[in-house]
């Protein structure tokens, strides 16, 4: 514990924030496009980037591009059917249209295990599947050297519980188009894991001699990983002693880290298999490695393997906080941590998000809430009585501030001053062209929420369960407005201000979004600087609050019982000097703190005047 606090702070400090972290953002800019505009009904820079990754054979972009525009189409109905029904032999409309086919029979069966499946979802499963096999059969006509459609064929293969023979001629095809198709590799790599319709032994081998074959810096060198995360993490056998030899799986972790030497740190296109294999270190204990592995992934956190866990981006957090910290105690006392690795490369920016937070109290009950959140709060009064807080960059935050996991900070200052407190705060962020929220009450986060334009809309029960736990914050009668605002993804700015609106707080100040400490020009804002516990303890007797002072109205009981206080302790302290029976070290006892309280008096007097 003595190491973890002294190295804490600093092990893994050159990490991206929490706040700036994203589990599977879409980082290629002209797929970013074609999402948002296809999301607003335009097939045009869809139909583009496809034909680009078509014509010049860009097939492990083209996989990533189909299968993100496939899931837009299934969110967002409307813009593939125009486009099919302009051009209905364009064969990259008509392999989004299968890849679509797909993923709706998924949607309904899940991805839960059978035994959680009901008949009726197998059912209705099975038919969608059926009715997939002539869309894709034409997608593969249409693509003569196209491994795209055959990729979506494996999948289907393994939906419908297809033989080997048939799995083995979809897989010859594939392979006849592009030998080393890492997306492919990784589909047929599922039908042959023992959960499915293969074994241990079968999956490794097939993975490993798809690493064998393929050239230095390829992601197949990767493939052997992701069999080791499905032996490890995903399967139901225990791997003491089973069929698969620790050294295979540590073969395939020292494969994956010499691939991801290949690859510049930050880099998107890593972030699949450095994901699997910082799991696989954590798995392993080999803490030092893994924090390296962090720093390679940077803000890229990917929806696998997390999600085998629980929550995507809290178990990557979590996981991320948790290697540091077992890092800094095993770093010794008086020894400096280890050195970190290089930094992001410098074409890819790190994109913190701005944050803002609405506390619905006024500034002085919200500073006296947040005096020991431990880092540094800019308040400024908002209309209503409510108040607009906002973080405050320190150049040294103290070992609470780097030590908070899970969140960004200002959320973290919100789950805080929150604690304990009737009123809640809603958490406003914005990263780019991405918006969120997340609202807090007495300590707990109630609802979040993201609005992102290249990113799937979510579904009327979500956006109504999110709804419903707004509502049990905020005294909305109608649910019917929140559920249309959280239901789409396009002009995410308007949608977050009109939440705000809806809720009854007050508005955005303006810059936010576009500026950092956009409170900073308002008059009556105050700073809240950082105190350590024991300082915020003692603050918490004060009326001093903030730089320059918070002024803090004070209760009648607050005034009553100095009051009182003064009545006993000047009598005690007169009577201790004037009795020569009574020592001065007794004396000085009632003195001092007859003075303390007049002080305090005379100060909040001062400020009523």
């Amino acid at each position: 514990m003595p190491r973890m606090l002294r190295h804490g702070s600093s092990v893994g400090a050159d990490l991206p924030p929490d706040e700036a972290v994203t589990v599977g953002a879409v980082t290629d800019p002209a797929l970013r496009a074609a999402l948002t505009a296809a999301a607003a009904g335009d097939a045009g820079p869809a139909r583009e980037l496809l034909a680009e990754t078509r014509l010049g054979a860009q097939w492990e972009r083209r996989s990533g591009c189909v299968s993100a525009l496939a899931e837009c189409a299934l969110h967002n109905p409307g813009w593939l059917e125009g486009w099919l029904a302009a051009a209905p032999e364009d064969p990259d409309a008509t392999l989004v249209k299968a890849d679509l086919s797909i993923q709706q029979a998924w949607e309904i069966r899940t991805g839960h295990r059978a035994s959680h499946v009901s008949e009726d979802q197998f059912r209705a499963f099975f038919t969608l599947l059926d009715d997939a096999l002539p869309v894709i059969a034409a997608a593969t006509e249409l693509g003569p050297t196209d491994p795209v459609p055959w990729q979506v064929a494996l999948t289907h293969a393994r939906g419908i519980q297809a033989p080997r023979e048939v799995f083995d001629a979809y897989w010859a095809e594939a392979v006849a188009r592009s030998p080393h198709h890492y997306g492919c590799h990784a589909t047929a790599l599922q039908y042959l894991c023992a959960k499915w319709y293969g074994s241990h032994e079968e999956m490794f081998a097939f993975a490993e001699r798809a690493a064998d074959g393929a050239l230095p810096g390829s992601q197949l060198n990767a493939l052997p990983l992701l069999a080791a995360v499905e032996y490890e993490v995903v399967s139901d056998d225990s791997t003491q002693g089973g069929p698969i030899p620790e050294a295979r799986v540590a073969a395939a972790i020292t494969r994956a880290q010499e691939l991801s030497a290949w690859y510049e740190p930050g880099d998107p296109d890593a972030a699949g298999f450095r994901n699997h294999l910082a799991l696989m270190l954590i798995l392993g204990e080999r803490w030092s490695e893994a924090l390296d592995t962090f720093r390679a992934i940077g803000v890229h956190a990917r929806e696998f393997p997390w999600a085998y866990i629980g929550d995507s981006r809290k178990e990557f957090l979590e996981f991320r906080l948790g290697v540091r910290m077992q890092v800094a105690s095993r770093t010794p006392f008086f020894s400096r941590p280890p050195q970190s690795a290089p930094a992001a490369s410098a074409a890819l920016p790190v994109l913190a998000p701005r944050s803002l937070a609405i506390a619905a109290a006024p500034p002085h009950q919200v500073a006296e809430a947040a005096l020991m959140c431990g880092v540094s709060l800019r308040i400024a009064p908002a209309p209503s009585g409510a108040s607009y807080v906002e973080l405050v960059p320190d150049p040294s935050p103290g070992r609470r501030a780097a030590l908070a996991g899970g969140e960004e900070l200002l959320t973290a200052a919100a789950d805080n001053f929150t604690t304990a407190e009737k009123w809640p705060a809603l958490v406003l962020r914005r990263t780019a062209d991405r918006y969120s929220f997340t609202l807090f009450h007495k300590g707990k986060v109630r609802a979040t929420h993201l609005w992102d334009p290249a990113a799937p809309v979510v579904d009327h029960a979500q956006a109504a369960a999110t709804a419903q736990a707004v509502a049990g914050v905020f005294p909305v009668t109608d649910l019917r407005p929140l559920i249309t605002l959280l239901r789409g993804g396009n002009d995410p700015a308007r949608r977050q201000a009109e939440l705000v609106t809806v809720l009854g707080l007050p508005p955005v100040p303006d810059g936010f979004g576009e500026r950092d400490e956009i409170l900073g020009d308002l008059p009556e804002a105050r700073l809240l600087a950082r105190r350590g516990v024991l300082k915020g303890i003692r603050d918490t007797m004060s009326t001093d609050l903030g730089t320059p002072a918070l002024h803090v109205p004070r209760s009648r009981r607050w005034w009553t019982l100095r009051i009182v206080a003064l009545v006993i302790l000047v009598p005690a302290a007169v009577y201790g000097w004037l009795s020569p029976d009574v020592g001065w070290y007794r004396t000085l006892v009632p003195t001092a703190a007859s003075l303390f309280y007049a002080l305090q008096l005379r100060k909040a007097w001062a400020r009523r005047r």
